[in-house]
């Protein structure tokens, strides 16, 4: 027997040539798909660059006292508006949560459960934040006491939400808004001094 001879136990077959143009096909359609969507994706974005945010409208310091022990007792009430000024795009906000301190010391938390906004709208949330009573140490009713006296008192707000902001059925963008500001009153009628405190996208 010749030994250059190859035994095999099964056939050698060759790929049929309309298996490799539609596996290629395929693939070819496949990339396209992906940068046509990378493609739509941004382009949107430049197009529409509107992106959703929180803002303070409105503010009114409804009650504050503060005894001889140092015990603050207070009640605000703070407008907040949810704005989605995109006409092409709905808007979904959650974990919205904002923490009320003064002088260091927090008052009170405001909370909304997930929202939606649906395009170029808003909502309001009209929060009326009333307080436990609160004993402040000696340093912090001393410039609570100051501020009543000078007819001016400043409340720091901190927090944020998270925004997703869908783009047709092809993607969507999460993103976190951050809202830090100072709001200031007038203690003896309740005022708002208005100020810009809207928030920032990260």
């Amino acid at each position: 027997m010749d030994p250059k001879t190859k035994f095999s136990t099964h056939r050698e077959r060759a790929t049929n040539p309309l298996v490799w143009c539609a596996a290629i096909i395929c693939t070819i359609l496949t990339v396209a798909v992906i940068i046509a969507g990378i493609v739509t994706f941004i382009g949107y974005l430049v197009i529409h660059p509107r992106v959703p945010y929180v803002s303070v409208m409105d503010a009114h310091l409804d009650h504050i006292q503060i005894d001889y022990a140092g015990i603050l007792e207070i009640q605000v009430t703070i407008l907040i508006r949810a704005q989605n000024g995109n006409e092409k795009a709905h808007a979904s906000f959650s974990d919205s949560s904002y923490s009320l301190s003064l002088n260091g010391e927090v008052v009170a938390q405001l909370v909304a459960p997930p929202f939606e906004v649906g395009k170029n709208s808003s909502v309001d949330f009209n929060y009326v934040v009333p307080s436990s009573p609160i004993p402040l140490r000696p340093d912090q009713a001393e410039d609570v006491d100051t501020g009543l006296k000078k007819d001016l008192i400043t409340f720091d707000l901190k927090g944020s939400t998270w925004v997703r902001w869908r783009i047709g059925h092809l993607a969507s963008v999460r993103f976190l808004c951050r809202l830090e500001c100072r709001l200031r009153f007038h203690p003896l009628n309740g005022t708002y001094i208005p100020s810009r405190c809207s928030s920032k996208a990260k």
